[in-house]
């Protein structure tokens, strides 16, 4: 069985093009109340979207419904069919949903950065410590997993703390723009540097700082591998009700082996039932609910 379940859980992306699964009905109709693709749910301040992250644990920025996993632009759109426009400057939810990731960025109270697969994420506070343990990296291992232009550039953040993008870019002497960005992708990607603030004048900048000086608890809490793989398939399946092979892979980007792992962990604990090789659904639905957080697992 447990041969039949992993190679379900690997099966390789054409595969599953050319015979997708579909959503049941009621899990699609589970995933609008959680993922808030309702008009009565729908987010219109920081604060609702502030919430709304807690609920879900994570959400993608500026996804629509072509993407799996909840998102705040969707959630914004209060519906399940929301698709991003070609010209989003004259957007009116799109723009909301720009306007709403600036003032969460300020607020501080949730994590925002670019991570897996350099995709813009949010993360819940009690999130934080499971993404580190997949993601991070220790300050030991930097010189060697880190290129030199993201060392250059941390080197500069952590003697000034926080910089805005062009006086970073002097200061760290990596004045190639494509090679900046690439190493501030990185530096995100491992949770090390993080978006503190966005301004639109005189020019527009974000500034950057170490995102274990916003959330210290969050990113020097050690969590066992396996319990953060589990931890999050918990939140997402917890929202999606059922997940399809090759689903929690795509949104959270894990690999396939490990998301498999981390929903048979879900199954062994009895939270989710496996309905075959690659597909889980949630036991109990009614226990659930998205305005009850769900609590962190063990460490």
């Amino acid at each position: 069985m447990i041969a039949r379940v992993r190679s379900a859980d690997n099966v390789g992306d054409g595969s599953a093009l050319r015979s997708r699964p579909q959503i049941p009905p009621e899990f699609e109709d589970h995933r609008d109340v959680w993922w808030r693709r309702e008009g009565a749910r729908q987010v219109e301040t920081a604060y609702e979207a502030e919430r709304f992250i807690e609920q879900v644990g994570f959400a993608a920025c500026l996804t629509d419904s072509r993407r799996p996993g909840p998102s705040l632009y969707t959630a914004v759109c209060g519906r399940r069919d929301a698709v991003m426009p070609p010209n989003v400057q004259k957007d009116p939810e799109a723009s909301l949903t720009w306007v709403l990731k600036d003032e969460l960025i300020k607020r501080g109270k949730v994590y925002y950065a670019k991570l897996a697969r350099g995709k813009a994420t949010f993360l819940a506070p009690r999130m934080i410590p499971y993404f580190q343990a997949i993601w991070g990296i220790r300050r030991a291992d930097e010189p060697r997993r880190l290129s030199r232009p993201a060392q250059s550039i941390l080197r500069v953040l952590r003697h000034e703390w926080e910089m805005a993008t062009a006086d970073l870019r002097d200061e760290s002497r990596v004045t190639n723009r494509k090679t900046f960005n690439a190493a501030l992708d990185e530096l995100q990607a491992a949770m090390i540097v993080m978006p503190s603030e966005v301004y639109y004048q005189p020019k527009f900048t974000y500034i950057w700082t170490l995102g274990v000086g916003r959330f210290p608890d969050g990113l020097r809490r050690r969590v066992k591998r396996e319990v953060a793989l589990r931890e999050i398939a918990r939140a997402f399946l917890t929202g999606a009700g059922h997940t399809i092979p090759g689903e929690l892979a795509r949104v959270t980007g894990l690999s396939r082996p490990e998301a498999g792992r981390g929903n048979r962990a879900l199954v062994a604990e009895g939270y989710v039932t496996m309905l075959r090789p690659g597909t889980y659904e949630l036991k109990d639905r009614e226990r659930s609910r998205p305005w009850q957080t769900p609590t962190d697992g063990d460490s």
